[in-house]
């Protein structure tokens, strides 16, 4: 596409991540072009809402639409693969909410259909997008704190006890890894040198048989390492403390942090460092989308793959296995 032309978006879903994706185009001066969901009268509403033009009452219909460029995936993590596939064999740029798919084997797939169709795939992972993780890595990567020796990650949420919700629901792919673990796993990702090879960890299932609390720690190859706590039965501050050579890098409310706090190992002293702003999260991966698709951006999708490595690993570990991997 030309570059003085803007993506026409559509999104598959009318959720609150849908909202908010809707809120953050109307914020970037974009439009949402179509907009498919569960039921008719759901995209009917949403379409009222934000002003979208186009309602597509099969899915199919908005996968073959030539007058879409892009698609927002915002359904259950164990939809995303079946929607993915179609969405990239018809030539569509494709954002989609985490987790992106529900292993390893799936992701390949999808990534195999991108290059094929020469189309941008990604996953909508704010870590990677939002400035002050972009700032905190430039500090990191130049030198400034040494290298990252230990990386601790907290994350739990207190989600209602109820089997039949998405979170502890097999069938809708429920369980803390895919629903908040990727966010800890992709934080420590992005600030080591390469993905962790020795992975130990202790879980918790809930009777449906998801994982919903969870201990891992890991190591890579450089010897750097990293502990992190999940949890979707016990609220836990939501904090992440890189810990390098000469000081440690605190972050409190992530992922979608706009402030954190760098200690001198030596002296004590801090100083707190502002970058962005939480409001605007889904504003960032919207405009490294578009920079994506005409040639000047990264939506880190090794990365991704990593992360989804780790995951796949691990639940597969537990023994936490989802109809659609049976």
């Amino acid at each position: 596409m030309s570059e003085n032309r803007k993506l026409r978006w559509a999104v598959l879903g009318t959720g609150v991540i849908a909202n908010e994706m809707a809120a953050a185009l109307q914020i970037v001066g974009r439009t949402l072009d179509a907009v498919g969901g569960r039921t008719r009268e759901k995209a009917e509403a949403f379409a009222e809402k934000y002003g979208v033009p186009k309602v597509c009452g099969d899915y199919h219909e908005m996968f073959s639409d030539p007058e879409i460029d892009a698609i927002y995936i915002a359904t259950p993590h164990n939809t995303h693969i079946a929607f993915l596939e179609e969405a990239l064999s018809h030539g569509k740029h494709v954002l989609c909410e985490k987790s992106i798919t529900l292993n390893s084997a799936e992701l390949e797939r999808a990534r195999r259909l991108a290059e094929e169709n020469h189309v941008v795939l990604a996953e909508a992972m704010t870590i990677y997008h939002m400035p002050l993780y972009r700032e905190l890595t430039r500090r990191v990567r130049g030198g400034e704190l040494g290298r990252v020796n230990l990386i601790q990650l907290n994350f739990g949420s207190f989600k209602p006890y109820d089997m039949s919700n998405r979170f502890f629901s097999r069938s809708l792919a429920g369980g803390a890894m895919l629903d908040i673990g990727v966010y800890a796993l992709s934080l420590a990702r992005l600030f080591l040198d390469s993905n962790p090879d020795q992975v130990k960890s202790f879980v918790c299932k809930a009777s449906t048989g998801v994982d919903e609390s969870a201990a891992v720690a890991m190591a890579n190859r450089e010897g750097q390492l990293v502990t992190a706590s999940l949890s979707l039965r016990s609220r836990q501050p939501k904090r992440a403390v890189i810990s390098c050579e000469r000081g440690y890098i605190e972050i409190l409310e992530y992922p979608r942090a706009d402030r954190a706090v760098i200690v001198d190992a030596e002296t004590g002293a801090s100083e707190t460092v502002s970058a962005g702003r939480t409001a605007d999260a889904l504003r960032y991966e919207l405009e490294d989308m578009e920079a994506a698709v005409l040639g000047g951006g990264d939506m880190m999708l090794p990365y991704t793959a990593d992360v989804m490595a780790l995951m796949t690993a691990l639940r597969r570990e537990w023994g936490v296995v989802y109809p659609e991997e049976e």
